[in-house]
């Protein structure tokens, strides 16, 4: 079973640290915000536990996540969570989109998945633990994110600005086991494989997530960053985005004083220290098999 990618998201510890966050995706990125959850007298009588801008980097929806209102008192299980995963190189999950959340639960549970269901949002969406997921946690949406431009079918990102991202190509996570890895995406998510390939960092097997890339990492060391990831961190490692032309970008982040890592003919990063704490690849290169870039959210939403 396929479903368009939605959202990618991770959590900041502090909410005072988020202005300066989704700052420096705007500046450095483009980023555009499609709509911000903030606390107002009124959300905060309802309850309102978090802080958060859906912004997106071309028509990909990233969602740094803070703890506010009730979720900034130590106990909140929402808040708790938030904490947690604030770690550097540590990200929530991913959001996918279904059009029927009952025939999706019943998929997921004849897989042999839990799901869990926050009181009141049962209608709209479930998730998939991130222990189930080897850290990667599913948010499964029926509903639309709100002010999401891709549900105009004649919406375009913006495409002049000097990083010249072009669309995302793959999520990256970490694994100490390629063969666990396989069963779970193959085998009981039924992802289609896209094939193996050494990536410097680590060996890399893809796996079609809907309209992106899965790119599961294993070390080929025992200390190695992807393995600590694995062991220490888990889940989404990195997130890859094509570029059209990768010299251009990296002399745009250079311009910025932004420290790279990796090859620019291959596949570069500003370091992750310089940035949020995440690891996000450029690369002007298109591996084979991989699928034409671009978000699928309209498409699906016209189909019947």
């Amino acid at each position: 079973m396929q479903f368009p990618l939605v959202h990618v998201s991770w959590s900041l510890a502090d909410n005072a640290q988020r202005p300066a966050c989704d700052a420096f995706f705007r500046e450095v990125f483009g980023a555009g915000t499609a709509h911000e959850i903030l606390i107002t007298p009124e959300t905060e009588k309802m309850g309102l536990d978090r802080e958060e801008s859906l912004l997106m980097i071309g028509d990909t929806m990233v969602i740094p996540i803070a703890p506010a209102g009730r979720g900034a008192q130590e106990g909140h299980p929402l808040g708790d969570m938030l904490r947690r995963s604030a770690a550097p190189h540590c990200w929530i999950g991913v959001a996918l989109k279904v059009r029927d959340l009952a025939e999706a639960d019943a998929w997921f549970a004849a897989r042999g998945f839990k799901r869990h269901y926050d009181p009141g949002m049962e209608a709209f969406y479930f998730l998939v633990p991130r222990g189930q997921v080897m850290g990667m946690r599913l948010e499964i949406v029926k509903q639309d994110m709100p002010g999401d431009p891709r549900r105009d079918p004649s919406w375009r990102p913006a495409d002049d600005h000097r990083l010249g991202i072009e669309g995302l190509q793959a999520i990256g996570i970490s694994c100490d086991s390629p063969e666990k890895a396989a069963e779970l995406f193959h085998g009981k998510l039924s992802w289609p494989q896209l094939g193996p390939r050494d990536l410097p960092e680590a060996k890399c097997q893809a796996f079609a997530m809907g309209d992106t890339v899965l790119e599961v990492l294993t070390d080929r060391r025992e200390d190695g960053p992807v393995a600590h990831h694995a062991r220490d961190v888990k889940g989404i490692c990195h997130l890859a985005f094509k570029v059209r032309d990768a010299r251009r970008a990296a002399h745009y982040l250079r311009g910025l004083g932004l420290p790279l890592t990796g090859d620019v003919e291959d596949r570069f990063a500003i370091a992750p220290d310089a940035a949020q704490g995440r690891l996000i690849w450029f690369t002007e290169t298109t591996p084979p098999g991989y699928p034409a870039l671009g978000s699928r959210l309209a498409e699906f939403a016209a189909q019947p």
